[in-house]
């Protein structure tokens, strides 16, 4: 059975602090996160989102080349919509979501791995969570995985409800992976928290299990890649997406000029 609720006040958690290993050497360059797509970063393509879902505001975590990631904020234009916050030391998606709860109270908060790509009905996902099945507490983005053993593989029930979660298992059972995309309502966040000891905390290994049974699931049909690896990266490059309107900076005349770009041209090329 599903209920319509009334809509909260949206607050997004851009998680950008990864070391982002499997892309060297260009994150020897560049954290994951501005990563080129067609030439934008694409933490850019997820403030643009965003912005078309009416996110009051946006935190973004900070570690690996946090200096990039703020001045891209600050001097691409977008350091009154989102804030970010630096981590001295990486506390996992989980953990990073409960030190800064403060920012969600009251809110709908909407969970985003910032190093994935994903265009697709972003509206539709937000009106299905206001209107999830009764009992759950937070809805998940899924897609088809183009390797299921290197993801988040769920079961659901009728309802699609998740009630069952397999993170990077030999023989999975299926191809329909978690896509590290959440709407979380506050009365999930503050369960979490009465779990969560300190230290580091992933969202998708420690806390999707505990919420089996009340995890609703959106199917999102149309884009969506992790990118990071070269491979998946050259990718990227090739397939159709809808593009951003233009923005006129000082950081995107600058990142027009990086070398980054050079790189990613060879590797579409394979050279």
């Amino acid at each position: 059975m599903t209920l319509d609720r009334p809509q909260r006040r949206l607050r997004a958690f851009l998680l950008a602090a990864g070391l982002g290993t499997r892309l060297a050497p260009l994150t020897d360059l560049l954290p994951k996160c501005l990563m080129p797509i067609k030439g934008r970063p694409v933490l850019e393509y997820w403030l643009h989102i965003l912005t078309g879902l009416g996110a009051e505001s946006v935190l973004v975590n900070l570690h690996h080349h946090a200096e990039a990631v703020q001045g891209f904020l600050e001097r691409g234009g977008y350091d009154e919509m989102a804030q970010a916050v630096y981590e001295p030391e990486l506390l996992g998606t989980g953990g990073s979501l409960l030190r800064n709860r403060g920012f969600f109270r009251d809110c709908t908060a909407m969970l985003i791995h910032a190093d994935n790509f994903c265009q697709c009905d972003f509206a539709a996902f937000a009106a299905y969570h206001r209107r999830r099945p009764r009992g759950t507490v937070m809805t998940m983005m899924t897609h088809i995985a183009p390797d299921p053993r290197s993801s988040g593989i769920v079961e659901l029930d009728g309802d699609g409800v998740v009630i069952g979660f397999h993170e990077k298992v030999a023989e999975p059972p299926g191809r329909l992976a978690n896509g590290a995309v959440f709407f979380i309502e506050p009365e999930a966040l503050e369960e979490i928290g009465e779990f969560y000891a300190g230290g580091t905390l992933d969202f998708s290994r420690d806390v999707v299990p505990a919420f089996l049974g009340r995890i609703a699931t959106w199917y999102n049909g149309a884009h969506f890649r992790d990118i990071g690896t070269p491979e998946s990266l050259r990718a990227i490059q090739e397939v159709d997406i809808d593009p951003l309107p233009d923005r006129d900076s000082v950081w995107a005349r600058e990142f027009t000029a990086h070398p980054i770009h050079d790189l990613v041209k060879k590797m579409a090329h394979g050279r």
